[in-house]
């Protein structure tokens, strides 16, 4: 590909509500630092709430600042749901060491995180965008 020309890709978005947990500065042997974090993504029923989880790799800079931002309310087990976007979903399949499930295989969804469209702290409002455009 000669540097004239664009490299095209193909996205797949996810848009959800969901709890946001266990924020957390990752630090590799190798390669970059960056910013994880696990979102319950709310799904089903509102009168059978099921959850999906979700091991994000924060990638959009302004979801990185509000997700830095909300670390301290995470930390202090306060209920921080947001509405979010995810880019690039996908499994791994891992065998649990421990509990009830130990030896059976278990799936992990994977996912960047793009944006935060909005965000509450124990319900009250914390975090809106009025441009959600990717």
């Amino acid at each position: 590909m000669s540097s004239n020309e664009t490299q095209k890709y193909f996205d797949l978005h996810t848009t959800g509500i969901g709890y946001l947990n266990r924020v957390q500065e990752v630090t590799p042997k190798e390669g970059n630092p960056f910013l994880s974090v696990t979102i319950a993504a709310l799904r089903g029923s509102v009168d059978n709430v099921q959850y999906t989880h979700f091991e994000c790799h924060v990638s959009g800079k302004k979801a990185q600042q509000v997700v830095r931002e909300l670390k301290p309310a995470v930390e202090g087990k306060l209920k921080v749901l947001m509405g979010f976007t995810l880019s690039d979903l996908y499994g791994e399949s891992f065998t649990f060491k421990n509990g009830d499930k130990a030896g059976e295989t278990g799936v992990s969804f994977k996912a960047r995180l793009l944006r935060v469209s909005w965000a509450k702290v124990d319900g009250q409002p914390f975090y809106t965008v009025q441009d959600d455009k990717v």
